[in-house]
Formats: structure tokens, sequence, C-alpha cells
């Protein structure tokens, strides 16, 4: 039976092999990844295909010297086993290599009839290498599974968490220092895309830290030594009371089985899968004490840093504040102070500009707001008493307010009349919509109804003359 080679032209030095045409049911058929004059870093995707389960992986690698020259050779071979008889199609597939995205040409697999092997009865001794024996392939390599020591753990850095509080969950695959069954992540991006569909609450603002690179880092749990690799990490801010609920996920990992009898040359482990599960976990979420403004307050602990050029002003003249808070909470839930508006200022909307930082557990940031503020009656002013923002701290678990520490001292003349609130009706089309719809007499002048008027008023004096005179 013949293989088919597809030797792909973006990397001279990188072959994948796809398996015999026609198998029986009971034989398995292959995809071998093979990387000549070099190493064999990392690879992805080994198709699924119908027709077909995966069994798992093997490797293989080999040295040769001809004329001084050193060749090697290092493959990867990922085994199918055919769950059915019947003509099958392997589709065309992508494939990465050494990071380098690779295209195979499918083709049509026939599954027949379970095959008999049948014995060689000439087989002898000097049918073998006797080199074979002495390194270890003289027969069929055993490997055997290792227990592993590792789990894969959801956690948050709070158990309990006021509305609108943030809590930090991180996804990890912990290895314990004294594990020793080889394992390897594989296809986690598509799995933690699909995990994190069922993980990511629906009541939550999310914050992503967006782990890039996953990288291993020592950690201490109970007194036991582990290698932490985070998967994931966010903070989660609920927006309601209803408590936040994790279930638990799972992570195909690639574990190695390894040889029961490991050679030199031969090949010592191969590779199979194991699925680690998550446990549930769940976040009880506290309602925020009685307020006037509770549905409507920033959760986190503030600090205000304002900045205002001169606080000698002049009426008429405007002059820019700025108002920055910063500190660890949503910050981008902060919405703009509170203003209280008189006949003294005119304070123009803010402009809006914020920062977020992610590190280290936490959310952390600043929002600054910029008015631009206009006076108009002289006199000595407490900023604080226009600009203000509440918050609740669930540090202190209480409500706080931050308020400018500006004192403001206006010269000028009063701009009252120059900020005549407007009175003026509007367009015909503004009228025409506080208009009542009740025919009424127009306001134009009637010379007849005047002199009419003047007429009756004439009659009624010469009467009253008469009258008087009798």
């Amino acid at each position: 039976m013949l293989w088919i080679a597809h030797f792909l032209a973006a990397q001279d030095n990188v072959q994948i092999v796809l398996g015999p045409d026609e198998i029986g049911e009971n034989q398995p058929w292959t995809i071998t990844i093979t990387i000549n004059n070099d190493r064999l870093k990392n690879y992805e995707n080994f198709p699924e295909i119908d027709g077909f389960k995966k069994r798992g992986t093997s490797t293989q690698s080999q040295t040769s010297i001809i004329n001084g020259q050193v060749s090697s050779s290092q493959s990867i071979v990922m085994t199918y086993l055919p769950t059915r008889q019947g003509s099958f199609t392997v589709p065309s597939f992508k494939m990465k290599v050494n990071d380098q995205i690779f295209s195979v040409n499918g083709k049509k697999v026939k599954v027949g009839a379970a095959v008999q092997a049948q014995p060689d009865p000439f087989r002898s001794f000097f049918d073998r290498d006797p080199a074979q024996d002495f390194f270890g392939r003289g027969g069929e390599t055993e490997f055997v599974d290792i227990k592993e020591d590792a789990l894969l753990a959801l956690t948050t850095n709070k158990d309990e968490v006021y509305v609108g509080e943030g809590f930090t969950t991180t996804l990890s695959f912990l290895v314990a220092d004294n594990n020793r069954a080889p394992m390897q992540f594989h296809n986690l991006g598509p799995q933690l895309a699909e995990g994190m569909k069922k993980l990511r609450p629906g009541n939550c603002w999310e914050e992503n830290f967006n782990i890039e690179n996953i990288e291993g880092e020592h950690v201490e749990i109970n007194g036991k030594g582990y290698t932490q690799y985070k998967i994931y990490q966010g903070t989660f801010y609920p927006l309601n009371t209803k408590n936040v609920e994790f279930p638990s996920i799972g992570l195909e990992m690639i574990k190695y089985k390894v040889a029961k009898n490991p050679s030199f040359f031969g090949q010592n482990r191969q590779e199979d899968f194991k699925t680690f599960y998550s446990k549930p976990k769940t976040v009880k979420v506290k309602e925020l004490p009685p307020h006037p403004l509770r549905d409507a307050v920033a959760v986190g602990d503030y600090r205000l840093d304002e900045k205002l050029v001169n606080t000698n002003l002049e009426t008429g003249q405007s002059a820019a504040y700025e108002f920055r808070i910063f500190g660890e909470g949503n910050i981008s839930a902060i919405e703009k102070p509170v203003v209280v508006k008189d006949a003294a200022f005119d304070f123009y909307e803010p402009n809006m500009k914020q920062s977020i930082n992610r590190e280290n557990q936490r959310v952390a940031g600043t929002k600054t707001f910029t008015y631009f503020i206009v006076p108009k009656e002289p006199g000595d002013y407490d900023l604080g008493q226009y600009m203000q923002w509440v918050f609740f701290s669930p540090t202190k678990k209480k409500y706080d307010t931050l308020r400018s520490s500006y004192k403001l001292h206006v010269e000028g003349e009063s701009q009252q009349n120059q900020f005549i609130e407007s009175t003026d009706p509007g367009s015909f089309y503004d009228r025409a919509t506080a208009t009542s719809n009740t025919l009424q007499a127009t306001a134009r002048t009637n010379w007849f109804t005047i002199g009419f008027n003047v007429f009756i008023a004439l009659m009624v004096a010469a009467a009253a003359y008469l009258l008087f005179k009798r």
C-alpha cells in the first residue's frame, strides 16, 4: 500500500504525509509530520476525520552520517482508528508547524473488512538488524501511563462582594513540583474560547487581563510547590445582587505515555489525551447599604486629584478646571461629578479622558473630567459647594464624597444682565407646537371697529351731560 507524501513549498524541510488509500477495519491510518535537519518545536490542528477517531501521537527520530555529512529527521505521527467500514473523505486542511501554516490536500480512504495478520514462516534471526536488539528496538515498545500530579483550578480573590465591587478570577493549570507525567498544551485558543462562553457570567462587567504568553510561575499552595500556568485572568463587577456562578469547565491536555523499557534510539513516549476539569465556584453578591444614590454610585476605593491654574478669577472670563478621580475599581463605570448650578457660575459640559491598568489581580486607573468655568458674580466662593462626587468604598464599607478643595476669589462687574435667560418664543415652527387649535380672532387693526367704539363713547358722554344739566 502506498503512502501519498505532500512536500510543502512554504518550507522545504517540512513534509506532511497522509496514510494509504485503503486499509482494513482493524488497521490504523496515520498522518505524519517530518522535519528534516531541524527540530520540531510545535504543531497544531491535526484534523478531525469522519469515520475515524484519534488514537494519539507518537514520535520518531533518525540521524545519519554519510560521507561526513550529518543529516537528521524528526517525525510526529497521529494515529487514527476507523470506526466502521466504508469510503471516507479526508478533507483538505491547514496545519501549523513550527509557527508556519501549511495547506494539505485531502484524499479518499477506503476502509474494508478486517485484515488477518499472517506470520512470516521464513523470518529468521538474519531478517533483522542485530543492532536493533542492542538499542532496544527488537520488539514492539510497551508504553505505560504515569499518574499525573496536576489540576485545572479556577480561583477568585474574594468570596463575597458588594454590587459593583470587583473581584479577580484566575483560571490556571497547576503542575506539582514532584509531577513525573509529561504533558503539553494543545489547541488552547479554541478550547479557551469555548470554555469562556460557559465561564463568563452574564450579570457582570468584565475587565480582561488579556494573557497572551503562558509562562510558568512557581507558587506554593498549602505548603506544596507548583508551577502555575495562568490561562485566563479577568476582574468582574456584578451589576445586580444575583450571585455569580462559575460552572466546571474542561481543558484537554496532551499527556504522554512513556516507554516501559526506554532505549537510546527508540520511541520512548507516546502521545495521548487527558481532560482536566475545574471545580464550580460561587461568589456571593451583597446589596449596598441604604442611600439616596445607592443605584447610581460607583463602587471602589478612590481619591481626588484636581487642578486649577489660578483661583483668582474675573467675571466673564473662563477658567479650565480638572476633576481627576483615581484609584481601584471599575473605572469605566465612573460618571461625571454632580455640579450645583446657580447664578454665580456657568459650568460647561466636561471633556473626559480615562486610563485603565490591569495587573497583579487588580484593576486601577484614572478618569479625568475637564470643565470650563465662567464666573458671573464677584465674590468669594468654595468650589467644593459646586463640585462633588459620591461613591461607596468597599474597604471602609461606607459612602464617601470627593469635593473640590479650591477657594475662589472673583472680581469684576456683575454679568447677570449679559446672561439673560432666553424668553424668545422661537421660530414659527417652535411656536406652532405650543399654539392651541381653537379658532381665535386675529390681532390685526380693524378701523371700522375703532370708529364704532368712538361713536358709542361720544353718545354716552352726551347723554351724561344732558342728564347732569337737567
